[in-house]
C-alpha cells in the first residue's frame, strides 16, 4: 500500500509499506478514506517531536470502511464506516473505566519511558512517534485500528466524510 511517511526534519515522503494485518482479537483493518490533517502534524514535520523513525506513517485523524474484523470483536462487522479518534484506549483499564481513555494504561507500549519524559504514562496514540506507541497513522490506504470495539465511532447513514471531518 502507500502511505505518508516520516524520513527526518521537513521530510516527508510517499512509499510502498506492507498492508497492516490483524494482530489481536478486537482489532479490525479499515480502507482509508479520508485522513484530515492538523496543527500536531507541522510539529512531527519539523522534527519537535521526540523519538520519531524514518518511514513511520503519518496521520492521526482519520476515518473509512471496515474491510477486516478480529475475532473478539463483536461492535463492528465489515462494511462499516467508522471515524477513528486519535487516542487507541483499551476500555477495561482503572483509568478507561473512570473516562480517562487519554491516560489508557495497556495501549502504549512505552508508557513507562513516556512516565520518565513527562511525568505520567498516556495511551497510545496513532501516527505519532515512538513515545506514544509508534502506532501507524492514517496516511495511508489501510489502518490496523487495535481495541476498534472502544474508541471508533460508526459513522451514520447518509454523512459525507467531508461532513464527518467538519
Amino acid at each position: 500500500m502507500k502511505a505518508l511517511t516520516w524520513q527526518s526534519r521537513g521530510k516527508i515522503t510517499s512509499e510502498t509499506v506492507p498492508d497492516p494485518k490483524i494482530e489481536h482479537g478486537r482489532d479490525v483493518i479499515i480502507e482509508v478514506t479520508a485522513c484530515a490533517i492538523c496543527g500536531s502534524d507541522l510539529h512531527l514535520m519539523g522534527g519537535f517531536m521526540p523519538t520519531m523513525e524514518c518511514g513511520d506513517i503519518l496521520g492521526h485523524e482519520t476515518m473509512g470502511e471496515v474491510i477486516e474484523v478480529g475475532k473478539d470483536n463483536h461492535k463492528l462487522k465489515v462494511g462499516d464506516r467508522i471515524v477513528v479518534p486519535i487516542t487507541i484506549c483499551c476500555g477495561e483499564c482503572r483509568q478507561c473505566k473512570w473516562g480517562n481513555w487519554s491516560c489508557c494504561e495497556r495501549t502504549n507500549p512505552n508508557g513507562k519511558l513516556q512516565a520518565q519524559t513527562y511525568g505520567y504514562p498516556l495511551a497510545g496514540l496513532f501516527g505519532f512517534s515512538h513515545i506514544t506507541g509508534g502506532f501507524a497513522g492514517g496516511q495511508s490506504e489501510y489502518l490496523r485500528v487495535p481495541y476498534a470495539d472502544v474508541g471508533p465511532i460508526v459513522v451514520p447513514e447518509g454523512l459525507t466524510d467531508e461532513q464527518c471531518s467538519s
